[in-house]
């Protein structure tokens, strides 16, 4: 499960992972922590500074459009470490990736079936009602020296990557979820289970 930020993802596969028990992978978990230690040795072996930029290097000071071509760029070697973290995460049940990492052009290279795959994103105008209801999405997170442009930044980038991911998936023949608000996360996730469901485990007193 791919798209972009602040689409359901995770509340959706821990559905999932509750009514069908199976097994989740959370991207965006492992590559803000997990993947820690391998992100500063890429910088060093770059000759980058070990330490994270300031934040307002990050997100006060480039355009959206910068930041979203930043962003594309750096998914392949982290889709790699992801890969890594797959390969050895033992389970006896199937298993369900979500997160806005997993790129339908990167994924599409090690799957049998563009049915392995769902894209999900959200409207701008939901994307807009999460940061106006909901304090954990309109908080960056960061302390910056001018926090609407830091925001408003980010909110730009978040569309231009889920664009991106829009577009390679039409291209893929991925299909593609968009949420708008209109359908609550049970609603969704019936979506999500309907068109993986040849992968998914058969519940009690289905034929």
């Amino acid at each position: 499960m791919g798209g972009g930020q602040w689409a359901g993802k995770s509340t959706v596969a821990r559905l999932l992972a509750v009514q069908y028990g199976i097994t989740v992978y959370h991207y965006d978990y492992q590559d803000a922590r997990g993947h820690n230690d391998r992100r500063i040795a890429r910088r060093v072996g770059l000759g980058e500074p070990a330490t994270e930029p300031h934040p307002d290097k990050v997100w006060v000071h480039p355009t959206p459009e910068e930041m979203a071509t930043e962003t594309l760029a750096g998914f392949p070697v982290r889709f790699e470490w992801a890969l890594d973290d797959l390969r050895s995460l033992v389970s006896g049940h199937p298993i369900i990736a979500e997160g806005w990492g997993l790129r339908p052009e990167l994924v599409a290279r090690i799957i049998d079936s563009p049915r392995r795959m769902v894209v999900m994103v959200p409207t701008p105008e939901f994307r807009q009602r999460q940061v106006r209801e909901l304090p954990r999405a309109a908080s960056l997170g960061h302390r910056v020296s001018d926090p609407a442009r830091a925001q408003a930044n980010r909110l730009t980038r978040d569309r231009l990557v889920a664009e991106d991911a829009v577009r390679t998936a039409h291209r893929l023949g991925i299909r593609v979820i968009e949420v708008d608000g209109s359908r609550d996360a049970t609603a969704i996730a019936e979506l999500v289970a309907d068109h993986f469901s040849p992968y998914l485990p058969r519940l009690h007193g289905e034929a």
